[in-house]
């Protein structure tokens, strides 16, 4: 009978799957999905659903406000398709082993099979066991993940009861990530003086922005994580001038910064300050690293089933997590943003056994 509500769990996961890769579901833009998935975990799973905006959460039904709380959590929406798609992004295309579609792996996986896997233990008529005899569940879809949108997480959390722990599903291979860097966007701006290009006159800003461009991509953080490694800045976008014949008087960029536990955005922030021309402005601050400790006993469950504990550079809703989280979701980080993305039948049902193992 086991085998066979876990055999039940798998399927129902893989079809709500491929329903949602066919509903577009880009950040800002995730409202039909999360009436499909409302009406979903309403009608389909039994579950008793809050929504703010397009974020859905479900409390376990013996909900106890003595104990610790779990939170599971995964996002509805997904980034843009990028340029390359051989598939229809919003089609759920199956090939051999594989689903392909906008989502499927970032983050529709971690999306179904948390969702499932909480119905199953939360639900008393399950033959996979009641959870919540030591703790409580929490199951929470949100929205704008993919842009830290104001209206995602962080306009939820405040309507949740006091949460102690997070696993936050992300296409991590089913490992541990148990920390992950943060991130803060900078607008910088190099100033000179306009003047004719074919005369010796104007102040080309430029050629002062080169220089600041030069040390953000030389400069070392003297702080290195053991899990994260070192701070790391990328110059991405450049902007400057008019037409050919014009020395630009302003020359802007943007620059990527991933910071690691040692450092909040905004002791980075104070640093880049003293040591570029240009002026600086940080889009936000509030995208800081996260994690949780390795002697947590979650993180000593996963370590205990085989889990080997990581460290991320790449973002989740974790960053606006004020309690200790760790990541894990099926699927690969590197197949995200990508195109012709997507995710094994055998990563979600492995995803599925691993999941109940753990909460059990």
């Amino acid at each position: 009978m086991f085998n066979v509500q876990r055999s039940m769990l798998n399927e129902k996961a893989i079809a709500l799957l491929c329903r949602l890769i066919e509903v577009p579901r880009i950040s800002r833009e995730e409202k039909a999905a999360a009436d499909l998935l409302q009406d979903y975990m309403q009608s389909e799973l039994g579950l008793e659903v809050q929504r703010k905006g397009n974020n859905l959460w479900s409390l376990q039904p013996n909900f106890d406000a003595e104990r610790p709380t779990l939170l599971l959590n995964a996002h509805i929406d997904t980034v843009k398709p990028v340029a390359g798609w051989q598939r229809n992004p919003f089609k759920a295309t199956r090939e051999g082993s594989r689903i392909y579609g906008l989502g499927a792996n970032d983050d529709g996986a971690s999306l179904v099979t948390l969702l499932h896997v909480f119905a199953a233990l939360t639900q008393s008529s399950s033959t996979l066991g009641e959870a919540g005899r030591g703790l409580n569940l929490v199951f929470l879809a949100s929205a704008e993940e993919e842009v830290s949108g104001k209206d995602g997480i962080e306009s939820v959390l405040p309507l949740l009861p006091k949460i102690d722990v997070a696993l936050v599903g992300e296409p991590t291979g089913m490992q541990p990530a148990i920390a992950e860097k943060g991130l803060m966007v900078l607008d910088v701006t190099a100033h000179g003086k306009a003047g004719h290009a074919a005369r010796d006159e104007g102040d080309n800003a430029i050629y002062h922005a080169i220089e600041d461009i030069e040390w953000f991509r030389s400069y070392k953080f003297e702080k290195v994580s053991p899990l994260l490694g070192p701070v790391k800045m990328t110059v991405t976008i450049v902007n400057a001038g008019t037409q050919h014949n014009v020395v630009p008087d302003t020359c802007t960029f943007t620059v990527d910064v991933r910071s690691n536990e040692c450092y909040t955005n905004r002791e980075l922030f104070d640093e880049i300050g003293k040591n570029v021309k240009s002026e600086v402005k940080a889009r936000s601050f509030r995208l800081g690293s996260s994690g949780i400790d390795v002697n947590h006993p979650l993180v000593q469950k996963i370590i205990s089933m085989g889990g080997k504990p990581f460290g991320s550079p790449t973002l989740s809703d974790q960053a606006l997590m004020p309690f200790p989280s760790l990541k894990m979701g099926p699927g690969e980080s590197k197949r995200s943003h990508s195109a012709d993305e997507f995710v094994d039948f055998c990563e979600i049902q492995q995803a599925i056994e691993t999941y109940l193992a753990l909460l059990k």
